[in-house]
């Protein structure tokens, strides 16, 4: 009955345009209010609470934070100028360097959202200006934008660990080879189309060039290094690195590139802070709402639905990617992560699947949602840049999308890809 009730609640408030926070929250207090056996509404604070309250999630607003001091300092303009000295020269270099971009930007945010904004901010006009069809350019950048949850550091990698009990530090380790895959295969997507259309490549590769631009990146490039070398030497935990990224990240803006400044340092911190708020109140009510939905006995009952259906880990893997498609073309990826984890790693983790695969493979079925419809994140993000509306960006996005699962069937099937640099690190 709970369940009925939770689930019936939570479509009817997203029907109604409220964001996910908010439905979910208001659909676990109906469970809650109309179930059998009501505990007191006091409950819906405290877990919302306590879901928070973790050593863990002090990395959320750092590195929130660190990514807004590297993109208010500079930062993106020299990523895109780097990108454009490797690849700009091929055919369909803009397309290409936005891809390129994309896993440099992913390396710095930590989201998709500030990953597909950052990028498309600076190059969607620069496109279109050199030819591009405007919502090809949009579509592209929407794309780049899946690896920005990805690509270490991740936030989304950060709630997962600290909800399944993983090393964040392994889990950012086997994000890079995914993120790396999806980026050429972006790359890949793009050469053919422009091939197609003939949008040829911008001036001639040149290795002076890239040491040049490599120069003016230099200092933005190594904060993912020094995140994940301080990690693995034991200098920090995850949590001490995204604090260290935050201090590196505005001490670039002020004082080597000087394009953050001081009287914009009360901007830049709302802004994090009002993000920060956001993921941070998502997590509490969609913790809230898995709790409900374990209590609920659901857990169990899924367990027993895929011990009835199949008995490999390759069937229950597909069977898991097709769930994880559709949810994440409606809930938020953080949420979900928080919803779905305690209910189906243990089901994963029965059938002998690697928990740290595992939460990689979710995170990189989540990112597709980011640019999946009806819901994707990053398609709403460049509609709004752009102004071109979702349905025509979703229409060029189709080619990538395919590619997408191309390289999530290949990741389920080749575990090794994601557990190969952790395992090699060990």
């Amino acid at each position: 009955m709970v369940l009925l009730i939770v689930l019936v609640s939570f479509a009817v408030i997203l029907v109604t345009g409220a964001s996910i926070g908010v439905g979910l929250g208001l659909a676990s207090a109906a469970g809650l209010f109309f179930g059998e056996h009501m505990p007191p509404l006091l409950v819906i604070v405290q877990r919302m609470f306590t879901s928070v309250d973790s050593f863990s999630f002090m990395a959320v607003p750092f590195f929130m934070l660190a990514g807004a001091f590297m993109s208010d300092g500079g930062v993106t303009k020299r990523i895109v100028d780097f990108s454009m000295s490797l690849v700009g020269s091929l055919s369909g270099g803009l397309a290409l360097v936005v891809s390129v971009a994309g896993m440099f930007f992913a390396a710095l945010s930590g989201s998709s959202a500030a990953t597909t904004a950052a990028i498309g901010a600076s190059m969607i006009d620069e496109m279109e200006r050199r030819g591009y069809p405007r919502a090809f350019a949009a579509a592209v950048v929407a794309a780049g934008g899946t690896v920005g949850i990805i690509i270490p550091p991740s936030i989304t990698m950060v709630v997962y660990g600290s909800i399944a009990n993983v090393s964040v530090a392994d889990l950012f380790m086997a994000g890079f080879a995914p993120g790396i895959l999806m980026g050429i295969t972006m790359c890949i997507v793009s050469w053919f189309i422009s091939k197609k259309n003939g949008y040829s490549g911008e001036g001639s590769f040149s290795i002076i060039k890239v040491a040049k631009s490599f120069k003016e990146c230099f200092w933005a490039l190594m904060m993912p290094v020094i995140i994940l070398g301080g990690i693995y030497l034991g200098l920090f935990t995850p949590t001490e690195a995204a604090a260290v990224a935050a201090v590196y990240g505005a001490f670039v803006g002020l004082f080597i590139y000087k394009e953050l400044k001081w009287k914009d340092l009360p901007k830049t911190l709302l802004n994090a802070a009002y993000n920060t708020t956001m993921i941070m109140f998502v997590v509490g009510a969609a913790n809230l709402f898995g709790w409900i939905l374990t209590n609920a006995h659901v857990p169990h009952m899924l367990a027993e639905f895929f011990a009835s259906v199949t008995d490999n880990k390759f069937v229950f893997l597909m069977m898991i990617n097709v769930l994880l498609l559709i949810i994440g073309t409606l809930v938020n990826a953080s949420a979900a992560v928080v919803i779905l984890t305690p209910i189906l790693l243990p089901v994963a983790v029965g059938m002998g699947i690697d928990p740290m695969f595992f939460g990689v493979l979710m995170v990189v079925n989540l990112a597709i949602g980011c640019v999946t419809p009806p819901v994707g994140l990053d398609l709403f993000v460049v509609s709004s840049i752009t102004g071109i509306s979702v349905d025509k960006v979703t229409a060029k996005i189709l080619p990538y999308l395919a590619m997408f699962i191309v390289d999530l069937l290949v990741l389920t099937y080749f575990p090794s890809i994601i557990t190969f640099v952790p395992e090699m690190m060990h």
